[in-house]
Parts: C-alpha cells; structure tokens; sequence
C-alpha cells in the first residue's frame, strides 16, 4: 500500500501569508519527484491536481509544483524559486520543450519522429510525449497532468503541426493517481507512417510496445549504419527494424538478419522492409537460443547489435536481470567474427552505465574474447537528463571491437 499525505493540522509559521495552496517539505531536495515522508503538510484548500506553492522546512518559499495527496508521488516540483508561478509557467516549460527539438536540434530535418517532451528531464515530471508524423503519442503518469491536457494539447498541436493526439495511461498508474480513464481524450489512431534519415517506417499503435518505435535509438540508428557497408550484420533483438533497416538502407550492409522473439513484431519489420524495398531475412526466434545455435554452427557476423527489453524490470530483479545481460552479451561476444564490431544496449534505468560496461566485459572475457571499446552512447539529445534527476539517463550503448 503506498502513504498518503495529510493536510491535518498545518501550522501557519509566522511571518509573511502564504500563497495558497501550499505544501510545506519535511526534508530538504531538488528531486523534482518528493515523496510522502518528505512532506510535513499541506494547506486545507490544496485539491488532487493542483499547482501548489512549496516551501521548505524553515517555511521560506521554495517553489511551486503539482499536488496529489494519495499518489506514490504526491508533489511533483516543476520550479525551484521564491517567486510565485502560476499555469502560464506551465505552458512555458512545453514551450521550452518545443523550442529545444525545432530551433536548437532542428530534428524535423533528420525525422518527423522524435520526443517533444521528455518528463523529468524537461522538468514536467509525469508526462512523456512524442511526435509520429501527424500524431502526438502521450504517456502520462500525474492526474495534475491529465487535468491540463483540454488545454495543453491543443497548444501542442498548434505548435508542431500535429492534428491527432494517442494518450496512454497504465491503469495501475490511473488508479493510484485517481485518474478516470473513461475520460482519456485519445484519438482512435492505428497506424502512421514516418521517415527517419531518408528510411520510412510504419509505426503501429494498436499492437506495437508503446508505438513500435524507439525514437532514443535515432543517432545511434545512424551511426551504426556507418559500420555496415559490404559486411554481414545481425540485428539481434531487432524488434521493428530499426537497426537492421539502417544497416541495408543506410549502410549498404552486404547481408542483414533480424531476430525477435515478438511474432508481431517481425510482422511490423517486414512491412517496413517492404516499405522501403529492402532485403532483409527476418527470424522469429528466443535471441538466446538463435545465438546458441549459430554458435554451434559456426556461424559468425562481421557486425552484431544486441538491443534487447528491458531486463531489470524492478529492485527485487536486479540479479537476474543482471546475469540475463551477461549471458546475452556472451552469446553476441561468441558469434561475433574476430576484428567484428559488437554494439551492446541496455535501456533499464536500474543498471548504471559502469555496471552495464562491468557485465559486457565478465561477458566477454567468459567467451575468452577481449573487448575494444571504441565509445559509450545513450539517447539522443531529445531525451534530456536534468541534473537534479540524474537516474532518468536509463539507456546505455557500448561500441567495441571483439578481438
């Protein structure tokens, strides 16, 4: 059961009126995320969803941020300062968003898919959204942010010229936030098609994982493809094609094979294959047991990226997870030619990037193979971490040689 916060009794300190509402911090942090027993009180008048002003201990003004008593995250802090805000700074921080993807990264060149909004890390905790060509794709995980949404929406649209919007609330996330799913304004949206580096891909809301595309991969998308030419590539974990795809269309890869576990999503890289007239031999099988047999079989690959799901998917499963990704990289390290380039991923935000490297070289030092890091990525730059949440930088990619 999580905690509630209790409004009983606030004590009004002396000196200058509060604004209200209010909530009053027990424990001092720039977390834009505070927990239940990090807060003393709040104001009689502060409701589910509001905009509140924050002070700290000592009752100095502190901030401002979104309220919800009974949530796991009852205060979710969107300014850090002594001045009052109200919802037009609210409105500035999308903008703010915004602008960083159209005038600074200037991505509609390079795809008209990318992130608008990357919640902690643009400072609105609680909302994820992304543009898929005409179609905004919006995971929420604050009622305070559901509430906006008639009006934020319509501002966002305006904004980047999208006309349809898909809203995703996880229903253990709507009722611990007590938000009405019934009341979800979502568009009834199938499928849009996007480009991505001159490559055209098919995304899927009906049946794919979230959208059945990982903008996060985009640069790292591209930079594979630079590896690719004339060489045999195996995309393992490749999910919907984004890397394999990259490395035919791209890169002029001699031969690429893709391998998930996911029927439909092998399903949806073919389609996109066709899409883009690309020859691509598509494998629907367990990336464990695909790697174990082209071992036994001595069969090896000039260039392999392993992109697999989230293994870590809690605290309590922290070992296992870790000891899947270490067998996982041992297979990749083992069917990796000699001189090959092997480009490992992880995307759980509970494995550190000197973690994730420390089980890619047990892995492979394992294997009797040794690794020649050539560099360290993550997301692009329109999944910005803020300083304040550093734990939000969940992906890590390591490129090296196998020797």
């Amino acid at each position: 059961m999580h905690s509630t916060v209790s409004p009983a009794t606030p004590v009004q300190p002396a000196g200058p009126a509060r604004r209200t509402p209010w909530v009053q911090l027990r424990t001092f942090s720039f977390h834009p995320c505070l927990f239940p027993a990090m807060l003393k009180s709040a104001s009689p008048d502060a409701r589910p969803g509001d905009l509140v002003s924050v002070y700290d201990k000592e009752g100095n003004p502190f901030g401002a941020g979104l309220y919800n008593p009974k949530a796991r995250v009852p205060l979710r802090v969107v300014f850090h300062g002594e001045e009052p805000v109200g919802e037009d700074h609210l409105i500035q921080l999308l903008d703010r968003a915004v602008d960083l993807r159209l005038k600074e990264l200037r991505l509609p060149e390079k795809s008209d898919a990318f992130r608008v909004v990357h919640s902690d890390g643009d400072g609105l905790s609680g909302l994820v959204v992304d543009r898929y060509a005409d179609v905004l794709s919006l995971e929420v995980h604050s009622l305070g942010v559901f509430q906006r949404l008639p009006q934020w929406l319509p501002h966002l649209h305006g904004r980047l010229g999208t006309r349809r919007a898909v809203i995703e609330v996880d229903p253990l996330v709507a009722r611990m936030e007590g938000i009405a799913t019934r009341k979800v304004p979502s568009d009834i949206v199938r499928t849009v098609q996007i480009r991505e580096h001159g490559i055209r891909y098919e995304v899927n809301f009906a049946e794919g994982h979230k959208t059945g595309f990982f903008c996060d991969q985009r640069e790292n998308r591209r930079r594979f493809a630079a590896w690719t030419r004339d060489r045999r590539v195996l995309d393992l974990c490749c999910y919907t094609g984004g890397f394999s795809l990259a490395a035919k269309v791209l890169g002029g890869a001699a031969e690429v094979t893709g391998v998930d576990l996911d029927e439909k999503a092998v399903a949806q890289a073919r389609r996109n294959a066709n899409l883009n007239q690309a020859r691509v031999e598509w494998v629907h099988c367990d990336a464990f047991a695909y790697a174990r047999q082209m071992f036994k079989n001595g069969t090896r690959w000039d260039v392999v990226m392993l992109d697999p799901p989230k293994l870590v998917l809690s605290r309590d499963e922290t070992r296992e997870g870790q000891r899947k990704y270490e067998d996982l990289n041992q297979l990749a390290v083992m069917i990796t030619a000699p001189g090959g380039l092997l480009v490992t991923c992880s995307c759980s935000g509970l494995v550190s990037a000197e973690e994730f490297e420390r089980l890619t070289v047990r892995a492979a030092h394992r294997a009797g193979r040794r690794l020649q890091f050539l560099d360290r990525t993550g997301a692009g730059a329109d999944h910005p971490v803020m300083s304040n949440c550093p734990e939000s930088r969940y992906l890590k990619v390591l490129w090296a040689r196998v020797i």
